[in-house]
């Protein structure tokens, strides 16, 4: 009797682990997850409420696994970032017609609330299906608002925190929470890259013109102050020789050597300086 019934428990037990690992009637939830258990007798959805230990009714469970911690999207233009290796930068049309690259990353991860609805309604493949075009749709609706200069700089905060408010409410009716969105970098089409670098060169080029034109301007001026001064002081000095024609003798004197008291001007004209500068003072 004690050895019939150590059959039957043995046999059970062996039952067990079959059933336990050949239909998988068990699921272990690991921390940061949650399982979505559908009962494909019932059609009803229940997720596990913590992470741990779950027996499932073999063949009529069927457990989907969820990652619930955050975690990054990314759309770069830089060759080893984002989800998709290569060039995956959002390109969008700015208000006044120009062609921008965007790189963006948006932190998210399923709302706990309604994971139910989100399996029943998208299933597991919501990257694809919600995260990535969602993004992609907003953010050209937004940029589409702007002149690029705001996009580049201007307004850039602006607009980050209007694509946030949006596709958080995007991703909230798809039963996905929105962290935080980040427009990372803006790049220029090469050719308004190229129209902006020849702005700037005109530029510059205007200042230097621009420079060269005030110096000149302030050399004429100066030429003209100049000029107008030697016209006085040939006035006045005209106008002293009118008075005094004496002077011109005095100029003329002034140009020899100091200490020269007087001139022979022929054989019969002696100038003194001497008595000349004595009739000056009186």
């Amino acid at each position: 009797m004690t050895k019939s019934i150590g059959k039957y428990i043995l046999t059970g037990l062996i039952v067990v682990f079959v059933l336990i690992f050949l239909f998988k009637i068990y699921i272990i939830v690991d921390p940061g997850e949650k399982a979505v258990i559908f009962n494909k007798a019932t059609g009803n959805l229940r997720v596990t409420p913590n992470e741990g230990f779950y027996f499932l009714v073999p063949l009529i469970e069927e457990p989907t696994v969820y990652d619930m911690k955050a975690r990054t999207y990314t759309m770069s233009i830089a060759q080893l970032e984002g989800e998709i290796k290569g060039d995956d930068s959002l390109q969008a049309l700015t208000a006044d017609g120009q062609t921008v690259l965007l790189d963006i990353s948006v932190r998210y991860h399923p709302d706990p609330e309604n994971l139910d609805k989100l399996h029943r309604r998208i299933g597991v493949d919501f990257v694809n299906k919600v995260i990535r075009p969602q993004v992609r749709s907003t953010v050209r609706m937004i940029v589409a608002e702007y002149p690029v200069l705001d996009v580049y700089s201007g307004k850039r905060t602006l607009i980050q925190s209007e694509m946030e408010t949006k596709l958080r409410a995007s991703f909230a009716r798809n039963y996905i929470a929105l962290e935080e969105a980040l427009l990372r970098n803006v790049q220029f089409s090469r050719e308004f890259q190229q129209a902006i670098e020849n702005k700037q060169i005109a530029q510059q080029e205007a200042q230097r013109m621009k420079y060269v034109l005030e110096r000149q301007e302030l050399e004429k001026k100066r030429k003209i102050i100049e000029a107008e001064g030697e016209a006085e002081s040939l006035r006045l000095k005209g106008r002293a020789l009118a008075e005094n024609p004496a002077l011109i003798q005095y100029e003329y004197v002034k140009m020899l050597a100091p200490n020269i008291q007087a001139i022979v001007a022929d054989q019969n004209a002696i100038f003194n300086f001497s008595d000349f500068l004595k009739g000056q003072k009186k």
